[in-house]
């Protein structure tokens, strides 16, 4: 595995501040971890039959009944994404009866949920990344299995420009989570001023470690892959200092 930056993010150092100014309709928070892409057809995130959206399930999503988004099975595991009507208020179930479901933090923060929120890769740990937009960028939630039990990693992150991926980048069997942010030392995340900044890939560890940072682009959709980014270990360098 790679060897880890051993920094801390600045999304941490905005974690605090990040609640109170999502209330006021502010997003100025950038917080990460780690995983990797998938694409429909990737190996160990087969779909499943299409999600039945007109069909309430028996779980409740916020004031009304849950209807299923979007479906995969990873590792022989299957995984749905559940939301109210608005894709306001979700979870996820994991398993077969009997399951196990996880009501999503990033709901709670204004994210909006959608058919394709949902991203899951298999190896030898195996992760899921659950998206939602927000003004001015995207939240993300990561649900990680090991030994066959999935845990919420607990904490939610952040991408300024919007894109939060999965992919095997350092090529140990395990995602890692790749998060497109804005590069503006001396700007806040979320705003105008930053929104116009050049954009790199930060790439995270399921054990939040960084790995390193891509070069800065113009765009997010110059990046490869996009809008699931890919990331090969050898285009990442020491992230930039914040």
């Amino acid at each position: 595995m790679g060897t880890s930056l051993k920094r801390t993010p600045r999304s941490a150092l905005l974690t605090a501040l990040l609640a109170a100014l999502v209330t006021a309709g502010a997003l100025v928070a950038v917080v990460v971890l780690r995983s990797s892409p998938v694409e429909d057809g990737a190996p160990g995130a087969a779909p499943v039959a299409a999600p039945g959206t007109d069909q309430p399930t028996a779980t409740t999503c916020g004031t009304g009944p849950c209807r299923e988004l979007a479906a995969m099975t990873v590792g022989g595991t299957p995984v749905s994404l559940l939301a109210d009507a608005t894709g306001g208020w979700g979870r996820v179930r994991v398993g077969a009866k009997p399951d196990t479901e996880f009501e999503l933090a990033i709901t709670g923060m204004g994210a909006k949920l959608a058919p394709n929120s949902l991203q899951c890769i298999a190896g030898t740990t195996s992760a899921c990344l659950v998206r939602g937009d927000v003004s001015g960028g995207a939240f993300g939630e990561l649900l990680i299995e090991s030994s066959g039990v999935w845990r919420d990693f607990g904490q939610p992150y952040f991408a300024d420009a919007g894109t939060l991926s999965l992919d095997d980048v350092d090529q140990d069997g395990r995602p890692d989570l790749i998060l497109v942010r804005h590069e503006c030392p001396g700007s806040t995340p979320g705003t105008t001023t930053c929104q116009a900044a050049p954009v790199l890939a930060e790439v995270y560890q399921l054990s939040g470690d960084i790995l390193g940072c891509t070069r800065k682009v113009t765009s997010p959709s110059q990046l490869r892959g996009w809008p699931l980014v890919q990331v090969r270990r050898n285009e990442l360098s020491a992230c930039p200092a914040s």
